[in-house]
């Protein structure tokens, strides 16, 4: 089975190129979160989680699943784990996070891997998305990774730990990281701009975590309920870049997977 979190289409396409090569079961985590996360594993069935980083860490909503999910099985360290991440640049200590929480639950992952995926974080003043020369480049080069990726994780071979790292990983998440979950991961500087925006629903439909008031015929809002997780895929679906996230978006770009 495969628990998976994805917001601009990243991830969500990393996660069917693996399946489609396993057969696993996908479960999305921002809707399996909303039930009673207990799961049934058979016989040497896989165990993976596809994400994308947040902030050099695993997405908020992806730690908190793990922490109210319960897999039963005869034998639970006898199955293969593995995690896949995407990023735009590094990873920093993610995969250590991710183990740390997953040890909570005596599992660990076997094998590892991180693909970079064009940019999609536009939260910070020099965060952009990447030229399109870039994304098209980064685009070829994690289809042919993943390929491989996905053919490791069917061989379910171990101690394969491919990463991306930078030279400061725990600076990037143990002092970065810390802030970005306590002040960056908030709807509060969401805002539309009602002469651009034309009532069409996309964001509120795209938002993982239904925090919009929207839909077709209406201007969104956002919930200030402390469920948004700065994915931005609100922002990077809106045609008419009506959607700005306080300054820091301002003649900014936009993406999501196509």
């Amino acid at each position: 089975m495969i628990f998976y979190f994805s917001g601009t289409g990243n991830t969500l396409w990393a996660m069917r190129k693996i399946a489609n090569i396993t057969g696993d079961m996908c479960f999305s985590i921002p809707t399996e979160i909303n039930g009673e996360c207990k799961y049934t594993i058979h016989e040497d069935e896989r165990i993976g989680f596809v994400f994308p980083v947040h902030g050099w860490r695993p997405p908020k909503i992806v730690r908190e699943f793990i922490k109210k999910m319960t897999i039963q099985s005869n034998n639970l360290q006898s199955h293969y784990c593995y995690a896949l991440c995407t990023t735009g640049d590094d990873i920093g200590m993610t995969m250590e996070y991710l183990n740390k929480d997953l040890a909570e639950k005596e599992l660990c992952t076997h094998s590892t891997f991180s693909l970079k995926m064009p940019e999609s974080y536009v939260g910070l003043p020099f965060m952009d998305v990447d030229p399109k020369e870039k994304e098209i480049e980064k685009k070829r080069e994690a289809t042919i990774m993943l390929q491989d990726f996905a053919e490791k994780i069917y061989d379910r071979e171990r101690r394969i730990n491919i990463l991306h790292h930078s030279h400061w990983p725990w600076i990037n998440s143990k002092i970065l990281g810390e802030i970005f979950v306590k002040w960056l991961i908030t709807d509060k500087p969401f805002h539309v701009d009602t002469d651009k925006c034309v009532k069409c629903g996309i964001c509120s439909n795209v938002c993982p975590v239904n925090d919009i008031n929207g839909g077709f015929g209406k201007i969104p809002q956002w919930k200030h309920n402390d469920m948004c997780l700065t994915c931005f895929a609100c922002y990077h679906h809106c045609p008419k870049h009506a959607i700005e996230y306080g300054k820091r978006t301002s003649g900014k770009g936009q993406y999501f997977f196509k």
